[in-house]
């Protein structure tokens, strides 16, 4: 069995000290550290934070070749177990990696345990020790031997398994609860004397609950039990989701107050967080790419899916969200809305389909610059579209519903993966017709989707209110020290009139300028059309431009419609219905 000892060494200097054991080792065996993570789809080197590699047989040395910037090969002698030593230094508050402090420790796998060349389906065991006094464990690692503290012996059945639960350690808030049979646990690290945790469990337990159904009914679902692992941090937001658990961050702010019965934009956001994570367990965990079958932890892992799996995901999150009861149709709609906006005003939408933006993940999503408005489109945001979009189609045809093609996938795959053409093949058999016109135009091209149209038919209404002053210039600025461009707009007044990333608008008309809105003060009429004159900084010159300014189009904005008649209303019922 491959074994690892891991411990907070020093908690200063941020280090884990890893010690792996390797029984019946090859003459040339190789290890190496995963590039990246699964969920985050970029090369991250976690090799770079690994220090003081040396290895032993016995009393014996060994000596560690490094054949790459992640793999190292042990000539070994004899079948004398090979231990490997070395550090990893910690200090990424992300989801994604590692972090260790006097106050908190949490690692992923792939940030720390070594992969072993040609036995990675070999039993994997893990002794976790050496913690500091009054800290616990919180993981979704299956458990063999522990004390009440979480310290001990935990066991995978392979490496993918091992790597698929991160580990929380330190002093935490922790509550359970029950959702279709299964044991949830919420551990929250970092929280204020204010957080209401029963109630952040009970929201939990409701976004479980409607999830499990949505996929099984009254069936059990595929997990015995399931870790939500929260940290806290004073600004931030993010999620990583695992086979039995999610790693999430949040913002102090957002959290639930005792006392306090309100619903805040921070918090709605929250359980949108939470759900989509969960929505995860099936939809990308185990319904997943077939490029996914078995990751490749050495490099790039492609795929032109991610629209389905994670766009579709974020489809689902907040609609849960309705469904389970937590928000009304008004939130839900004002929710939508905000998703709708940020695709349909991005220059990025006629460039690139959400199918390429999806391949393209690796080099694009999680590296914006200046001109990633203009080149690139979210595979997160226009997906969920794509999802709404392909719903309201089979809703208004009367032949079936998204939800019921994503339970036939389910059902065909055993929960396994999944391709395009088996995602149109579940679309004709739930619709009743061929849908590739529709995947065609809407996942591989550029148009804009009918949604219009489509919320009309549930007597929703769309229109667009007066657009603020960086929509109407097409800019994306900064004002922490004054009026700084950050993003041109492809084909936006800004961008006609000459401005570029960097420059600081110093004055419009000859009335200085301190923030965007001071133009309302400076103009006649601040929403009809006009010439501008700006005065900006550029690479320490003082430039005169002029700028055309029309009145333009701003965010869109859903509502129920007046005089809705009664079929349609029963469909908007159906696709909204709350427990």
């Amino acid at each position: 069995m491959i074994s690892y000892r891991i411990e907070p060494s020093n908690l200063q200097a941020h280090l884990f000290r890893v010690v792996l054991r390797i029984p019946r080792p090859e003459a040339e065996q190789g290890v190496s550290l995963p590039v990246w993570i699964p969920g985050s789809y970029l090369v991250r080197e976690f090799a770079r934070h690994l220090q003081q590699l040396k290895a032993r047989q016995g009393a014996r040395s060994v000596a560690l070749h490094q054949l790459d910037k992640c793999t190292w090969q042990a000539r070994c002698s004899g079948t004398a177990a090979l231990e490997i030593e070395y550090q990893v230094y910690a200090f990424d508050t992300s989801v994604r990696a590692a972090y260790l402090d006097a106050d908190r420790g949490f690692f992923n796998g792939t940030s720390v345990f070594l992969r072993v060349h040609g036995r990675e389906d070999d039993p994997h065991r893990v002794e976790l020790r050496g913690l500091p006094r009054g800290w616990e464990v919180a993981t979704a690692l299956p458990a063999v031997k522990t004390d009440a503290r979480g310290q001990g012996l935990y066991e995978a059945t392979g490496y993918d398994e091992l790597v698929d639960h991160p580990v929380e350690l330190g002093r935490f808030w922790r509550g359970r609860f029950q959702a279709q049979g299964v044991t949830h646990e919420f551990v929250v690290a970092g929280a204020a004397p204010s957080f209401d945790g029963e109630r952040l469990l009970r929201d939990t337990q409701r976004i479980c609950e409607t999830a499990i159904a949505f996929w099984h009914g009254r069936r059990k679902p595929p997990i015995s039990r399931y870790v939500f692992l929260l940290n806290v941090v004073d600004d931030g937001y993010g999620g990583l989701e695992h086979r039995a658990s999610t790693a999430l961050i949040c913002g102090r702010r957002d959290l639930p107050r005792l006392g306090d019965e309100g619903q805040s934009d921070g918090y709605v956001t929250l359980l949108g967080l939470i759900s989509h994570e969960y929505f995860h367990t099936w939809n990308v965990k185990r319904l997943r790419p077939s490029e996914f079958t078995r990751y490749d932890y050495t490099r790039e892992n492609y795929t032109q899916m991610l629209w389905f799996f994670e766009g579709f995901t974020s489809y689902y999150d907040d609609l849960l969200l309705r469904r389970a009861g937590l928000i009304d149709e008004t939130r839900y709609l004002k929710l939508l809305s905000r998703t709708i906006t940020n695709t349909i005003t991005l220059p990025g939408r006629q460039v690139q389909s959400v199918a390429q933006a999806s391949f393209d993940a690796w080099v694009k999503y999680y590296r914006p610059d200046e001109n990633t408005v203009n080149a690139t489109i979210s595979y997160y945001t226009k997906g969920a579209l794509v999802a709404l979009a392909l719903d309201l189609r089979l809703r208004s045809e009367g032949r079936g519903t998204l939800d019921e093609v994503m339970r036939w996938l389910w059902r065909e795959t055993g929960g396994g993966p999944m391709d395009e053409a088996l995602f149109a093949q579940a679309l004709e058999a739930v619709g009743g017709r061929s849908f590739r016109k529709e995947l065609q135009a809407w996942v591989h091209g550029t148009q804009d989707l009918p949604l219009d149209e489509l919320l009309r038919g549930l007597g929703v209404r769309w229109h667009r209110e007066a657009p603020g002053w960086a929509q109407r210039l097409g800019v994306r600025v900064s004002e922490a020290t004054g009026v700084v461009i950050k993003m041109v707009l492809r084909g936006g007044p800004a961008e006609r009139a000459g401005l570029q990333p960097g420059d600081e608008l110093l004055a419009v008309n000859g009335w200085r300028v301190r923030k965007l809105d001071d133009l309302a003060l400076y103009l006649p009429r601040a929403s009809a059309p006009a010439d501008l004159s700006l005065l900006v900084a550029r690479d320490q010159r003082v430039l005169a431009l002029g700028l055309d300014l029309p009145a333009g189009l701003g965010a869109v904005v859903l509502s129920i419609a007046d005089n809705t008649d009664a079929a349609a209303a029963a469909r908007r019922k159906d696709w909204l219905k709350a427990r």
